[in-house]
């Protein structure tokens, strides 16, 4: 049995990625992810349960089981469920996980032993464990500052332990599976997603002249100033006929009103990924993004589909003081490695 960990729509999108690109997939009536079973760790936010549900309804039309976690109610919800998962974790082959950044995935891999492993996208943090891993340091996500509280201290023991298990041993095979430009160390198989699933299910999508714009939550994770951020959106709309603006999960809905009320743009808010979302169209020949996962995932969903993805660049004014010291050579980093994109400087 193969056994998933995911606690975001777009992981589990990736789980399904993977399945569909084993070469033991059983393309039958149950579907190409027979024999895996995923675990949604649910988040509390709603719209990333939405998402989650829905793509949990896909995941079983594909032939997976689905066991939905409800991971995070009370301070007690976290040591119930590793109690509970644990004879799972026992009876798997392989260990699929989403994100290695997560404290919940760090205490279920101290159970994992010598199963091999596989670690999905969870977007362009996938480039930062990679790098982190091949530098030997601890995992923390990139725009947080490295905390030392009492609970880091706590928890240290369960993130270094987290780490060995996600390194390669003569005994154990580790795999990332990333539409993403990675570099990690030595021994870890890397293996490409094309979005062979997304492409395979849906589409093509019907296209109209003008453009999309995709959100991002870099104003919520405090990287962003918020009027800067709603000024280059407007910025961009006029520049480029934009339409809609697709929010992300984590946006908030009154940032999400202001840009409407200020840029005229339609805000939607989508029941799944954008990859999917855009797979099925209709969506606009041009889609414009500031530097997220989709500038990477996008064309390869809409291969052939005639759409230009465009990433607009982060000027380094529109940083506030709390950003991670780290953010704006990880945002240049994450829009220069983007393959087959339209490269737009920063509004003024």
């Amino acid at each position: 049995m193969n056994l998933a960990f995911v606690e975001s729509p777009v992981q589990l999108l990736n789980v399904l990625e993977w399945a569909h690109a084993q070469p033991y997939a059983t393309w039958t009536a149950r579907g190409p992810a027979a024999g895996l079973t995923i675990v949604v760790l649910s988040p509390t936010d709603p719209m990333s349960r939405g998402q989650l549900r829905r793509m949990a309804e896909l995941a079983r039309d594909e032939g997976a089981a689905v066991r939905w976690q409800e991971a995070r109610g009370g301070a007690s919800a976290p040591l119930k469920a590793i109690r509970d998962l644990a004879p799972m974790l026992r009876r798997a082959e392989r260990v699929v996980i989403g994100d290695p950044f997560s404290r919940y995935v760090q205490l279920l891999l101290t159970l994992v032993g010598d199963k091999e492993l596989t670690v999905v996208d969870d977007g362009t943090a996938t480039m930062e464990f990679a790098a982190q891993l091949a530098r030997g340091e601890k995992l923390v996500r990139w725009h947080r500052r490295d905390a030392r509280g009492p609970r880091e201290l706590l928890l240290a023991p369960v993130t270094s332990l987290a780490r060995r298990r996600l390194a390669p041993s003569r005994t154990r095979r580790v795999e990332v599976f990333t539409a993403m430009p990675v570099e990690p160390p030595e021994g870890i198989v890397v293996t490409a997603n094309t979005f062979a699933w997304t492409r395979f299910r849906f589409g093509p999508p019907t296209t109209f002249e003008g453009a999309d714009l995709v959100g991002t939550s870099l104003v919520e994770t405090g990287i962003v100033d918020p009027g800067q951020y709603a000024d280059a959106v407007s910025a961009l709309a006029r520049a480029h006929g934009a339409r809609r603006y697709f929010a992300h999960r984590r946006e908030n809905p009154d940032k999400l009103h202001r840009l409407a009320r200020e840029t005229g743009l339609e805000i939607v808010r989508p029941e799944l990924p954008l990859e999917l979302v855009a797979r099925r169209g209709p969506i606009g020949s041009t889609v414009l993004s500031f530097p997220s996962t989709v500038v990477h995932t996008l064309p390869l969903a809409l291969t052939g589909a005639g759409v230009t993805v465009a990433v607009c660049e982060i000027a380094p004014e529109w940083l506030r003081e709390t950003a991670a010291p780290r953010a704006q050579g990880f945002l240049a980093a994450v829009t220069g490695t983007a393959r087959n994109v339209r490269r737009l400087p920063a509004p003024a």
